[in-house]
């Protein structure tokens, strides 16, 4: 079957399983890319090498407790900077200074105690804790296009001596 719009097969940019054969396996990413940097130094063809996080895992890291206190507080500070960045832009073009800076601000402010406290609200206590998300590997594993891994794994085998 042919793509409907002109292309053949698989199109550019779409996600696509890593092909290749493994040339060595790393429990963190930064041993994995040490292995590659290890491989590009030795004047390795590297377009031939993939990095594959396997056994994924999100991990979401709790940063501490949100209180309105600093939800209306973050939102002050992040508007107060958007109203500073918006208000210099528009003093740059009415020729003013102070009075859009201070315009800017007030509506970062306004702006931003909205933008915080709305949606803060409408968890209603259940999610009262700030984090992030980190999507982690269990291994990485380095491949290579087959005709080019066996040198690749030799390479890494001094890397390891």
């Amino acid at each position: 079957m042919t793509n409907p719009l002109g292309g053949a097969g698989r199109a550019r940019g779409l996600p696509t399983p890593p092909s290749g054969w493994p040339i060595g396996s790393y429990p963190t990413y930064a041993e994995a890319q040490r292995a590659v940097d290890y491989l590009a130094d030795n004047h390795f063809a590297v377009e031939d090498v993939t990095i594959v996080g396997v056994d994924l895992m999100q991990v979401e890291r709790v940063l501490g407790r949100l209180t309105w206190t600093k939800v209306i507080g973050g939102g002050v500070v992040s508007g107060a900077w958007l109203g500073v960045f918006l208000g210099l832009l528009l003093g740059i073009f009415t020729g003013g200074l102070l009075g859009p800076l201070l315009v800017g601000i007030v509506g970062g402010v306004v702006f931003g105690v909205i933008s915080t406290t709305i949606p803060y609200a409408a968890t209603r206590g259940q999610r009262d804790f700030a984090s992030t998300m980190q999507l982690v590997a269990g291994r990485y594993d380095v491949t290579c296009d087959p005709r080019s891994a066996e040198a690749a794994r030799d390479l890494l085998a001094k890397l390891a001596i």
